[in-house]
């Protein structure tokens, strides 16, 4: 098996609901995310998938949101917390992966220095096996 992990960054706000107070007020971030993929085969070039297309791939995603105020997506259903951010970057990147040999390990959300979500698709897929 093998994995590969990248970072990258966007800023966008958000306004919880039916959290801890303060976060219930219109209030943004500098969000990095972590994104890792693996796989159990390399390519003819002898890479699971080349980082320049995959940092592509997140960066298609991530622009979506950069910039924007999250509760405006339909997607996190008035809620954008910083797991529904996870898995909306999973779901949508393993979307552009299904050409590949390649699924989504995890995808990890940081609002914070020290305060980050993060959403297993393989995970919940072994779980139900």
């Amino acid at each position: 098996m093998f994995e590969l992990r990248i970072i990258t960054k966007f800023a966008a706000a958000h306004q919880l609901r039916m959290v801890a107070e303060q976060c219930e007020n219109l209030h943004g971030h500098n969000w990095k995310v972590e994104v890792c993929v693996c796989g159990d085969k390399l390519n003819e070039a002898g890479v699971l998938i080349d980082f320049g297309v995959l940092k592509q791939y997140v960066r298609e995603i991530v622009n979506r949101l950069d910039h924007t105020f999250l509760n405006d997506f339909d997607f996190f259903e008035g809620n954008p917390s910083s797991e529904k951010i996870a898995v909306y970057i999973a779901e949508r990147l393993q979307e552009k992966l299904d050409d590949h040999d390649v699924r989504v390990r995890r995808v990890t959300t940081w609002e914070s220095d020290d305060a980050s979500a993060t959403y297993m698709p393989l995970e919940k897929l072994s779980a139900l096996a």
